[in-house]
């Protein structure tokens, strides 16, 4: 337990920089967002008022309210989301390949330690999950003081307050990555689980065969996906399910493609990947 520990450990501390970047470039982004933002809707009532002559109370009957939407919608709020997502899921790829092509072939030393492969593999995909966590963690921490700053910029009569929850529900970049319900934590973030594993197992499919391991890869995850879809497709195909019994479905295919892409890649980088 002790050495899975120390190369998750590891793993993380190798992708610290560019995660710390990460943090910042989301910090600094959405905070500028909300000023920059907030600045260019009350030019723009405050145009509208008077070449329209509204009061305050005009152009909220009118026009309605300013509220945190304009900001969550902004690209300087949902671009820091977008670049973090791409950059994770890079990483699902660059946390094998690098120790490849790296300078110094480090897969050689990694495979070599005193440990199984399995705390190898899994230590990887607990690193990417734990930052997937740190992220959203980090996002959940800076709303509401971005909502705040947002709500004293904006003066109280073109006011439209909204709640963190409301803010998380009324956007669906948001709504995605922070679940109102445990439950659908638990769905989204298993299904991120899921494709992760499958990747994972693409790549060691690759690694074991090469070119034609790459085209395995692709298979096998051509085949996950048509598996996990299937009972949606099935519906399209005019075999109805209760959404009890779809969920149900869903839930057990995506823990079963779970369990053997984790089960089936780490069988293939103990009897197949070579150093």
């Amino acid at each position: 337990m002790m050495r899975y520990i120390k190369l998750v450990n590891f793993e993380i501390n190798r992708f610290s920089k560019i995660y710390l970047s990460l943090l910042l470039i989301t910090l600094v982004s959405q905070f500028s967002g909300v000023i920059i933002v907030t600045k260019s809707l009350l030019n723009d009532a405050r145009d509208i008022m008077k070449e329209e002559r509204l009061s305050e109370a005009a152009y909220i009957t009118n026009y309605g309210g300013i509220d945190f939407n304009h900001i969550a919608n902004s690209l300087l709020f949902v671009g820091p989301i977008a670049l973090s997502a791409v950059a994770l899921i890079f990483y699902i790829f660059l946390i094998w390949y690098r120790d490849w092509f790296g300078k110094n072939t480090f897969i050689y030393r990694l495979l070599m330690l005193p440990t199984s492969r399995l705390s190898i593999y899994l230590s990887k995909a607990t690193s990417i999950f734990l930052m997937v966590l740190g992220l959203i963690a980090f996002q959940i921490i800076i709303l509401p003081m971005e909502n705040a700053l947002f709500n004293s910029n904006v003066p109280e009569a073109l006011l439209s307050e909204m709640s963190i929850s409301t803010i998380t529900i009324a956007n669906p970049i948001l709504s995605l990555i922070i679940p109102s319900t445990f439950t659908q934590f638990l769905i989204s973030y298993g299904i991120g689980l899921m494709i992760m594993s499958i990747l994972f197992t693409a790549i060691m499919f690759e690694r074991s065969f090469r070119i034609k391991g790459f085209i395995m890869g692709l298979l096998y995850c051509g085949i996950a996906a048509v598996l996990f879809l299937a009972p949606v497709l099935m519906e399209i195909g005019n075999f109805y399910f209760y959404p009890n019994e779809l969920f149900g479905l869903m839930l057990a295919i995506g823990i079963i493609l779970t369990g053997l892409s984790v089960w089936l890649g780490a069988w293939l980088l103990k009897n197949r990947v070579t150093v």
